[in-house]
């Protein structure tokens, strides 16, 4: 990770939701928290996060070399397109959108299986040499589909965004019951966390706080009742939320992960910021583990 990098990333997904002076107030509390990290993507409120974050920009002119920007693109309705043509377009409409020259990172938005991996390695040295993109990454990859990208590309990918958390724990789970006959056992990541760890490819763990695919958040649910417990008890004897401990537990693994927190909701930055304050023992990584329904062998 790049020193001026946050572990902390502030996703923008829902940002269009916001009024101005929401929008302003947690812009400004993420960065006196000490994230200065934004996620967004092409798709995201069909583009209305990033001329809202624009706004943001054209108001605050000495702001944009404090923070870091992240964008993807990739996903079109009913298909996903990695050709140059979509890349170069997309990377412009959203630079119009944003009110800036540049993106620092670019992230390839969920697979697309007819890659040509040419095409994308072109896209990404125009952009790189035009000074539009700093650094380059994907989404939802796995060790093939960047070993792939990376034979062709000249830029090594720094970044991958995976869904993980305390109730969504796959890119672990199979290294733990190897050898085993049981549902964890299954590889379905291919790896892919031992392999960025080796590749020196920094995983940023999206909707930490949900489980399954978007069906809802952990915190509360009577389904997760024993994570519950156990969050709020170290909460309690760290000072602060069960949310926060919860961010902490990802922050813990030693793969050195970023967080991207979906949040717009100035005072929930605060909460969750607190989570890199928090020193968790190898008993209670551990607990957290077990507390979220997972057996160890």
């Amino acid at each position: 990770m790049n020193p001026m990098e946050s572990r902390i990333i502030l996703g923008c997904m829902r940002i269009a939701a916001l009024e101005a002076t929401e929008l302003r107030q947690l812009v400004e509390t993420s960065l006196a928290e000490g994230v200065n990290f934004f996620d967004h993507a092409d798709v995201y409120g069909k583009g209305r996060c990033e001329e809202l974050f624009g706004e943001i920009l054209a108001g605050n002119p000495g702001l944009r070399e404090n923070i870091v920007i992240q964008t993807k693109c990739g996903i079109r309705p009913g298909l996903y397109d990695f050709s140059k043509e979509h890349i170069l377009r997309s990377v412009e409409q959203s630079l119009r959108r944003l009110k800036t020259d540049y993106v620092d990172v670019l992230l390839l938005h969920r697979p697309d299986t007819l890659m040509e991996p040419e095409e994308v390695a072109e896209a990404f040295t125009t952009l790189e040499a035009a000074g539009k993109v700093r650094w380059f990454g994907v989404s939802n990859h796995h060790v093939m589909h960047i070993e792939l990208l990376q034979k062709w590309l000249p830029q090594k990918l720094r970044f991958n965004q995976l869904q993980f958390g305390p109730a969504h724990t796959g890119i672990i789970d199979a290294g733990i019951n190897v050898n085993l006959y049981n549902d964890r056992a299954v590889d379905r990541d291919g790896g892919i966390l031992e392999y960025c760890r080796l590749k020196g490819i920094t995983i940023q763990a999206w909707s930490p706080l949900q489980f399954g695919f978007f069906k809802g958040v952990f915190l509360g649910h009577p389904d997760y009742a024993e994570l519950n417990r156990v969050l709020e008890r170290i909460g309690e004897e760290q000072g602060v939320t069960p949310a926060a401990v919860a961010i902490a537990w990802i922050l813990r693994h030693p793969a050195q992960m970023q967080v991207v927190v979906g949040t717009t909701n100035a005072c929930r930055v605060k909460e969750l910021s607190q989570a890199e304050q928090v020193s968790l023992t190898r008993e209670q990584w551990y607990e957290i583990y077990r507390a979220a329904g997972n057996k160890l062998p």
